[in-house]
C-alpha cells in the first residue's frame, strides 16, 4: 500500500533531521558554509592585489555572470556583492565560531 502524503513527509523529516545531526557529530560543512568561506577567501585575495578595485570587478562580473543566468537582478547582486566587499576585512575574520561544534 502506498505511503499518504503525511507519512511521507513525516519520515522525510525524519530523514533530515537524523542528517543534520550526523553532520554536527562529524563537524561536516554544508555547502554554505564552504560558500561563504570561498567568497570571503575570493574577496580578501582581491584585496591584497596591487589594483583590488579591478580584481574586485572581475570577481564581481563573474559571480553576476552565473547570477543573472538564475534570474537574479544585475543592479542587486552588484549591490550585494559590493556590501560585502566592503564588510571583508583581510586582517579579520567575518565568520561567528560556530558553538555547536565546540568553536
Amino acid at each position: 500500500m502506498r505511503k499518504s502524503r503525511k507519512q511521507k513527509l513525516e519520515n522525510q523529516a525524519k530523514r533530515q533531521s537524523n542528517l543534520r545531526k550526523l553532520s554536527r557529530e562529524k563537524r561536516r560543512p554544508n555547502r554554505d558554509d564552504l560558500a561563504r568561506v570561498l567568497l570571503w577567501q575570493m574577496i580578501t585575495a582581491a584585496k591584497g592585489r596591487s589594483r583590488p578595485e579591478k580584481a574586485l570587478s572581475k570577481v564581481c562580473d563573474s559571480l553576476l555572470t552565473e547570477l543573472l543566468k538564475q534570474g537574479f537582478s544585475e543592479h542587486e547582486t552588484e549591490q550585494v556583492f559590493w556590501e560585502l566587499a566592503q564588510k571583508y576585512d583581510p586582517a579579520l575574520s567575518p565568520f561567528r565560531p560556530k558553538r555547536h561544534l565546540g568553536a
